[in-house]
């Protein structure tokens, strides 16, 4: 077992202070995800974004004793942590994977590396259930494949483990090489090359070359040869390797038919001079790609037809995120159905942990299979982990887990089987809690979901939230240090759900939130939400609400000010305002000539306390006002100056928004407001390929239909058909939020891969989309917005801003948020 001293000799480190030769036993890079602090070391990693080491303190006192750190980081506050070890290295992240390295030459257990453009996921999945029934695998938790992810997967390979299968993706040239050394994989299975991440590297065989070192010391390459540039890399490597194809006869499995049938794909297949065939319970392209790498695995191992089909008929989609949706009785459901292992079950707790009180967080767990791990710990593990992530309430599914039900210390209520826990459902004894629903695909847990999920309108806006982490971090990144950072949460999160995005925004300790009413402000401190909230559009018969609820208006008038001070109580508690400042957008704000009068109030009231004065530009978005933005910046400079000056106490200065984050950083001042940008639109247009979508609308099609020449379609007959065509009925309309003005041609939706006109005019509920040529049937999903067809271009298509068609989303439409 590796000790904090040896670790020092692993990572070439310099221990700052030693206190306890402590075991490591758990590697913990994000605060937020640990789960026992004793035998934790915490690897504070400088990144782009954030900084590990401004986490150290709250880790200390969560009871972490043990830290790597980078050189001169927190020498100077050693005195603050008396009872922890440090641990000095170069470069934390190095550290962290020559730990994992190290770790990964204690074991001789085969493993298997795979990498590619697309499927890694699938397949390592797919590989890991079907060999199974051989072997203890031991895998990457979901898409664990970073620089990061790889050493926490290779982590938790032990003892009992007979094979391990981990992913590795890079976007880079240099990153594959430090994969290599944590994974040393003798198998390779390498998926394809498309173009993701293509923007890291100089060319498409640059790429390919820099992944293929994965496999530098690989025995064997299993791949598809009907990718040229890899086929000829590969040659050229030298690598041992077994093919499949579908065009070569050279390869050593040649799929010489691949024919639908239902909902499965048949496949005709000669290997080894065996001409046989075989079912795939899948028929889009991507899942037959990735079966087929699996078979060649399969294949290669010996097993006969008989028991591979029996294998592959058990193959299951794989739920590549987390998802939360809305629940019977003002609950929320966190569906993770069929993914239990350990390590999932862990990072889900995450999310459930991350959610504030609305009630009791709930867990329902199936019994945990093929863990690698003694029954007796494992479930002494689990029980921790319930424990640390404060689940209020356990119900355990299956026979394992009522057998160590003593373990969980008297929370849990046990099954021993799905069966018997829905014949005791009772919907009513489920209310205003957070319910994380988690098993082996064996224990049917989608019955369970079933009976939780509300019957909704099937049109939905999904929202990424891993997405809008990484827009909130790439403004982050544009911030000067000490500078703070207001998020506008307003118009329900640009449509976005207000409480779970403010619940996230939470987590990552922004500074203020914004909101455009009162009300919006009470119902997010009703559901947890603590963070400072300035209200934006207060009104006289809101103010006891504001101080009830401990909400900060914004005044920007001295009749809004007299209103205001006219309902606040002399034993009441400071009153919290913000002073909104005109400075040429001549919308609100206080100008130069209410000065005296505006000082002469809040010196009559001493009770009141200026958080911030603010001043909103009218143009930062286009370099054609660049003039008058900075005339409004001078102008706000200095009024700001006065208004401080009279109040004789420092208060936050703003001034920029989305657009003035990236275009005007010399004017951050002491704090910025983030709104569009967060939900992926970047106000200018020159950074939009920094940021992530946020948001997709989906919904289905209705309905299918042949017209003639010359009919009509829709509501006043709008729609002309000019020749015979197919046209699709699909479940959105303007009362969901998709505009009228999208009508006739106007607007598009992508089905199946595919964008289809709309045909005749946007109805209420639903309109009509031209398909004539495509595959097109009822309940085909149809995306109406997201990453292939944004809110950028739609919004150009009528004239229009992506806020407005982000904003207008119905609150019919359910939300399903979700995390990879």
């Amino acid at each position: 077992m590796l000790h904090f001293q040896m670790l020092a000799s692993v990572v070439e480190g310099h221990i700052a202070q030693f206190i306890n030769d402590w075991p490591v036993l758990d590697l913990l890079t994000d605060s937020r995800k640990l789960s026992q602090p004793a035998g934790t070391v915490f690897f504070a990693i400088s990144g782009r974004h954030n900084d590990g080491h401004k986490f150290t303190s709250q880790l200390y006192a969560q009871g972490v004793r043990q830290f790597v750190v980078e050189e001169q980081r927190v020498q100077a506050q050693l005195k603050n942590y008396p009872e922890a070890n440090f641990l000095e290295v170069k470069s934390s992240l190095a550290a962290l994977q020559a730990v994992a390295a190290w770790h990964r030459q204690q074991f001789r257990v085969p493993v298997i590396g795979v990498t590619g453009s697309n499927g890694k996921t699938i397949v390592k999945e797919w590989l890991a259930q079907l060999l199974s029934p051989d072997e203890l695998v031991v895998k990457s938790p979901r898409s664990y494949n970073s620089q990061i992810g790889v050493p926490l997967s290779v982590w938790q390979l032990n003892e009992q483990h007979t094979l391990a299968i981990f992913e590795a993706g890079i976007s880079q040239p240099g990153e594959m090489e430090k994969l290599q050394q944590i994974i040393r994989p003798g198998i390779g299975i390498f998926t394809n090359i498309g173009s993701a991440h293509n923007e890291g590297f100089t060319s498409v065989e640059q790429k390919v070359a820099e992944k293929l070192k994965l496999f530098k010391q690989a025995e064997l390459l299993f791949y598809c040869d009907d990718y040229p540039l890899l086929h000829q890399a590969v040659q050229a490597s030298g690598i041992k390797s077994f093919t499949w194809s579908r065009t070569s006869k050279k390869a050593d499995l040649v799929i010489s038919d691949t024919t639908v049938a239902g909902a499965k794909t048949i496949v005709v297949y000669n290997c080894q001079g065996q001409k046989q065939r075989l079912a795939i319970p899948f028929t889009d392209e991507a899942s037959v790609e990735n079966a087929l790498h699996c078979l060649a695995v399969l294949l290669h191992r010996g097993l006969p037809l008989f028991d591979i089909q029996n294998r592959l008929d058990k193959l299951h989609p794989v739920a590549m995120r987390l998802e939360m949706k809305e629940a019977i009785n003002g609950c929320y459901l966190i569906d993770d159905t069929y993914n239990n292992d350990l390590a999932g079950l862990a990072i889900a707790l995450d999310l459930l942990a991350s959610q504030p009180q609305r009630g009791r967080r709930t867990l329902i767990l199936s019994d945990l299979l093929e863990s690698g791990v003694q029954e007796e710990e494992l479930y002494r593990q689990v029980a921790t982990l319930v424990q640390v992530k404060k689940v209020e309430r356990l119900i355990g599914v299956g026979p394992t887990m009522q057998k160590h039900a003593e373990a969980f210390g008297g929370i849990g209520t046990f099954y021993s089987s799905t069966a018997a826990f829905l014949e005791r459902f009772e919907a009513d004894s489920f209310r205003n809690e957070v319910i994380l629903i988690k098993g082996a695909r064996v224990f049917g847990f989608e019955k369970i979901v079933q009976a939780f999920q509300q019957k909704v309108h099937g049109t939905v806006l999904e929202v990424n939230l891993d997405a809008l982490v990484h827009n909130l971090n790439y403004y982050r990144s544009k911030l000067a240090s000490g500078t703070k950072l207001m998020v506008m949460v307003k118009a329900f999160a640009y449509g976005s759900g207000s409480f779970e995005v403010a619940n996230l925004l939470q987590f990552h300790h922004v500074d203020y939130l914004a909101v455009a009413y009162a009300d919006e402000g009470v119902s997010l401190r009703e559901h947890g939400i603590t963070l400072p909230i300035m209200v934006m559009n207060p009104s006289a018969d809101s103010f006891a609400k504001l101080r009830q609820y401990n909400l900060e208006p914004e005044i920007y008038s001295l009749e809004l000010l007299e209103q205001f001070l006219l309902s606040s109580s002399a034993a009441a508690a400071p009153d919290r305002i913000h002073l909104k400042l005109d400075t040429g957008m001549h919308r609100l704000g206080f100008i130069e000539e209410d000065f005296e009068s505006l000082f002469r109030l809040l010196e009559q009231h001493p009770q009141v306390q200026v958080m911030s004065i603010f001043t909103h530009l009218a143009g930062a978005d286009e370099a054609l006002h660049n003039d008058f933005s900075a005339q409004q910046i001078t102008t706000f400079r200095k009024l700001s100056e006065q208004v401080q000056a009279r109040l004789g106490y420092q208060v936050l200065r703003h001034v920029l928004n989305s657009a003035g984050i990236v275009r005007f950083p010399e004017h951050q001042l002491d704090m910025v407001r983030l709104g569009i940008g967060l939900y992926g639109v970047e106000a200018t247009g020159a950074e939009q390929e920094a940021l992530q979508s946020v948001s997709t609308l989906k919904t289905t099609v209705s309905q299918v239909k042949r017209i003639g020449k010359g009919e009509t379609v829709g509501y006043s007959r709008k729609g002309v058909a000019i020749e015979a065509k197919t046209i699709a009925t699909i479940a959105i309309g303007y009362a969901d939020g998709y505009d009228r003005r999208f009508s006739n041609g106007v607007g598009e939706v992508i089905i199946n891969g595919k964008r289809a006109p709309i045909i005749g005019n946007v109805c209420m509920d639903m309109c009509m989309v031209d398909v004539t040529g495509l595959e097109v049937k009822a309940g085909d999903g149809v995306m109406v917005f997201g990453p292939q067809l944004t809110l950028v271009e739609l919004a150009q298509k009528i004239g229009t801003i992506p806020y407005e068609l982000l904003t207008n989303v119905s609150a019919r439409v359910k939300r399903v948020f979700f995390a990879e």
